[in-house]
Formats: structure tokens, sequence, C-alpha cells
């Protein structure tokens, strides 16, 4: 990514936003990497904003865990909390697994079309090769499957770890042969969930996290679970 990509247009949304929506996605493209610094001066040019706009991208990036601030050298992109991943994964995987059992069981016909319409829209970011778009189709995915399983404080509670969950998710997306195995995962959890088998999308969704959770630990070092 060229220092130009970063620079916005301007729009109906205020600097503001286009700038935590361009800094928050070059971070996790990795265009950042963790621990290293961000001088404010280098991102306004970057940016083609205002110093008092980058300061409050940053302190915005500071409380959604993306930005830590470090005592003698300023703001730095965060590096993944290693004490908080198995935690994070501990939870995707039961919040995902009661959402498949849930929409297997109570999803409508529209419902579950939505629920297709996403995976698909889903496969078609994984043939793009563009981790952003990635990690948006499978938001927009689970958001589908949550509201599928009428299962909305689930979702809230998915909803504020998701800066983390992308996070994380960003460097198992990069990681090599991952495409393959993810998308035969995502066939097994929506063909359980048409066929209105309960335990087996629960299992499905669950061994879909697990096996993110395996990259990651590999990404960060962590001994296997």
């Amino acid at each position: 990514m060229s220092d130009d990509t970063l620079r916005i247009d301007r729009s109906a949304k205020t600097l503001r936003t286009l700038a935590l929506e361009r800094m928050r996605e070059a971070i996790m493209d990795f265009h950042f990497q963790p621990g290293e610094r961000l001088v404010e001066r280098p991102l306004c040019d970057q940016l083609g904003v205002s110093r008092s706009v980058v300061r409050e991208v940053l302190r915005q990036l500071e409380a959604e865990g993306l930005v830590q601030m470090i005592p003698g050298h300023g703001p730095a992109v965060a590096k993944p909390d290693l004490g908080r991943t198995d935690e994070i994964y501990e939870l995707r995987a039961l919040l995902e697994g009661i959402a498949a059992r849930a929409c297997a069981l109570s999803a409508t016909s529209a419902q579950l079309t939505l629920l297709e319409s996403a995976l698909a829209n889903l496969f078609e970011a994984w043939a793009s090769g563009k981790p952003a778009e990635v990690m948006r189709a499978t938001t927009k995915f689970y958001e589908a499957l949550f509201e599928a399983a009428d299962k909305r404080v689930a979702w809230e509670i998915v909803t504020g770890l998701n800066v983390r969950i992308n996070q994380l998710r960003s460097m198992t997306i990069l990681s090599a042969n991952r495409r393959g195995p993810a998308i035969a995962e995502m066939n097994e959890i929506m063909d359980a969930i048409r066929s209105r088998k309960p335990d087996e999308a629960e299992a499905a969704a669950r061994r879909h996290v697990e096996s993110a959770w395996q990259i990651a630990r590999a990404a960060l070092r962590l001994p296997p679970a």
C-alpha cells in the first residue's frame, strides 16, 4: 500500500469517520505493523487531514484496542494481547456454535436465503485475494447468522469483540493454505444449517473457530491448545 492509497476523498461522511475507517483498514491489512510507531505528521500527510483529526482517530483506535500508548514513544499499533487470545477464541467458539445451532432449528426460508447470499459474497471475497474484503464479508455472514438465529444479545457481544477478532482474523486469513480449508469449513456449517441438523451445525461452527485458533497460535508462537 503506497502513501497515496491512504488519502481520502471528501464526501458526506466526516473527515474523522473517513480517516478512522482508512486507518483501521490499514492496520488490519498490516500496512502498519504491530508495534510500529504512529507519528502524527506523516499520518497527516498520508491521510490529507489535520493533526487534530489524526489525534481524534488515534484516540478512537486506542479505545478499540488497535493502538496503544507507549510511555516516552507515543502511539503505536497494538500487538495482540497474548493473554486474551485464548479467551477471545473460546467466546467465538461458544457464541458461533450457539448461533449455528439455533439457526438450524428455527431460521426461516427467507433468512436461509439471506445467509446463503452472505456466504456466496464471502466466497467471492476469498477469490478476490483481498484480506479486508474477506473480513468485511465474514462479518456480514456472521451478522446474518446471528440475526437468523435470533441471538441479538450474543451478536452485541461479538460486535464488541469484532475489532480484536478481526485483528486476529487478519493473521489467519493471510496464512498459507487457509482459503481452501476455510471454505470447506464454512460449507459444512451451511450444509448442516440447511439440513436442519443443530448438533452438526454447532459442531461445524466450533471446528471452524478451533481451526483458526490453531493458526493464530502458530502466528503468535503460542503452544498448541
